[in-house]
């Protein structure tokens, strides 16, 4: 149970803002109106997004040093959960979209480049499927994977700043700031992110030990 005390808090942690989320009072700022509720879930599934891309080139480059196929497996298992909080993250930012600018999803420099961006990570899964051998197949997806993050980072964070966009913190458009995030938001914000953070680390471990039997019972 020691050992499991943070799959706990990331329950408690979701329950509670879940229940905020739903039927907490947050400030009516204009536009926006009830639709900043999602601020508590499409944000965070970015930032825990971005922590599962991380996680998963640091054990790609791991895998370079080392040549533990292990460290490849643990690198594709946390890929394919970020892809699942991109994906996640694209369909709450497009019903917020959808809300706040008229169509889910306009022709935005921010959002082509967080669509170039997933496309990048989903060819990487398909890179993937394209080798029989294994080694090959590890060593190059795991260049792959280290290349795409370097890649993914300017990509939807410095290029959408060159450019005029509809969303908030780029191309001149202000980001949420002390006043539009009080601390009513903030208290169920950032447990949000550590939330939604743990939970994909959760759901990583489990999809780690299935990819370990599988390759025990090849063997």
């Amino acid at each position: 149970m020691k050992k499991n005390w943070w799959k706990v808090l990331s329950v408690l942690i979701l329950t509670y803002v879940v229940l905020q989320g739903l039927l907490g009072v947050v400030p009516r700022q204009p536009i926006l109106n009830e639709s900043i509720r999602n601020v508590y879930f499409h944000v965070p599934l970015w930032f825990g997004m971005i922590i599962l891309l991380l996680t998963s080139a640091v054990y790609s480059i791991r895998y370079l040093r080392s040549g533990r196929f292990d460290d490849d497996l643990v690198a594709v298992e946390f890929a394919n959960t970020a892809i699942l909080y991109g994906l996640l993250g694209c369909l709450t930012g497009s019903i917020w979209a959808n809300f706040t600018w008229g169509e889910p999803w306009p022709n935005d420099p921010k959002l082509n480049s967080v669509a170039v961006g997933m496309l990048m990570y989903l060819a990487y899964l398909i890179l993937r499927g394209s080798f029989d051998d294994e080694q090959r197949r590890a060593r190059i997806s795991a260049v792959y994977n280290i290349f795409a993050f370097a890649v993914f980072i300017p990509l939807i964070f410095i290029v959408p700043r060159l450019n005029d966009s509809l969303h908030p913190g780029n191309g001149g458009n202000p980001a949420f700031g002390k006043y539009d995030m009080d601390n009513s938001l903030r208290m169920v914000f950032y447990p949000a992110i550590i939330g939604f953070t743990l939970l994909g680390v959760w759901i990583t471990e489990l999809r780690v030990r299935l990819r370990r039997i599988k390759v025990a019972l090849d063997d």
